[in-house]
């Protein structure tokens, strides 16, 4: 029996991928035993023949089921970063996805900061508990492995969803989305700014961003700036089918985020026909060739990039990675 790990996903992209994964999992043949947190509840299907619990993403929740299951599986599947908190019998691959262990932004608070560094020291006394790290880009191999000291150990081995085009949906110009929850490293505050400046001066374009409910402080910013008068909408955390359709609609993606592992928003957007402004920062152009690039940490610097987006005719991006979801999948049919 294979376990999927998945305790730690309950948002955002992370929660994209496990969708994903789940779908692609529930196919095959595979006899699957799932560990989702309980706030997804009745989020999957699972077949007769599989097995799914939900709790609390505790780590002693966690660390007491792999106590009760240790010698259960095979092989095990951990989709949050850190290995199992005990060792086990099983052949085990951690997937990697959360960059900022790799490198704690500078402007974190303090206690965002200690929150990150606690959980760094964790993933490295428990790195003894996996066998292989999966990473999605060769950036965070070479980060990872500078990092942790694990270079024997690690894979790359990006997976994503593709999104369905609708048929007659025309994209509108001067249109900037931004696909991400609402994080400190995301950087939302900064791009706002920016955009207003850029507003202020054009009186022109809109700025589309995805913040869910639960990041109450940003919301009640963006409520006093949309009743300013400033073009900017929130969508919220929407359907796949929804998002596509923003996708097609706007011209650029825009991506300031301080810290990705991959940067789904990015693949996503180019995948749709969008231009991509992004970070001046190694994630970035890993997974693409971006049509202009600024410095994430410069309020000045973004406005800059927002007006020229709106004045000249930018190349198009171009994708570097590809789905490698069935090589994933791959490892665990070969269990036996």
């Amino acid at each position: 029996m294979i376990l999927i790990d998945a305790l730690h996903i309950n948002n955002g992209g992370g929660k994209v991928l496990l969708d994903y994964l789940v779908d692609k999992l529930e196919k095959t043949n595979l006899e699957l035993f799932y560990l989702f947190d309980d706030r997804i509840k009745k989020t999957y299907n699972v077949k007769q023949s599989n097995q799914a619990v939900y709790m609390n993403s505790s780590i002693i929740k966690r660390y007491n089921f792999y106590i009760k299951y240790k010698n259960r599986f095979a092989k095990i599947l951990v989709l949050g970063n850190i290995p199992p908190l005990v060792n086990t019998n099983a052949e085990v691959y951690t997937y990697f996805h959360n960059s900022v262990y790799l490198n704690v932004p500078n402007d974190f608070s303090f206690i965002e900061g200690t929150k990150y560094g606690l959980k760094v020291g964790i993933i490295k006394w428990m790195s003894p508990n996996t066998n292989y790290w999966l990473v999605q880009s060769e950036t965070v191999k070479e980060q990872f492995i500078n990092k942790f000291r694990q270079s024997n150990k690690v894979k790359v081995l990006p997976f994503f969803p593709k999104l369905e085009r609708t048929q007659g949906v025309k994209r509108v110009k001067s249109t900037f989305l931004y696909v991400s929850n609402a994080t400190p490293h995301k950087n939302h505050h900064r791009l706002i700014e920016a955009f207003c400046r850029a507003y202020d001066k054009l009186q022109r374009g809109k700025l589309i961003v995805t913040v869910a409910e639960q990041y109450s402080d940003l919301l009640k910013r963006l409520k006093s700036i949309q009743d300013e008068g400033y073009p900017i909408e929130n969508i919220g955390f929407v359907d796949r089918l929804t998002l596509a359709r923003k996708y097609q609609e706007s011209e650029y993606i825009i991506f300031p985020s301080l810290a990705e592992s991959f940067g789904l928003g990015l693949v996503e957007g180019i995948s749709m026909g969008c231009k991509v402004l992004g970070a001046n920062l190694p994630y970035t152009f890993a997974v693409c060739e971006p049509s202009l690039v600024f410095d994430p940490t410069n309020v000045i610097d973004i406005e800059g990039v927002i007006i020229k987006a709106m004045y000249s005719e930018l190349p198009q991006s171009k994708t570097k990675v590809y789905n490698k979801i069935d090589e994933l999948i791959s490892i665990f049919k070969n269990y036996e």
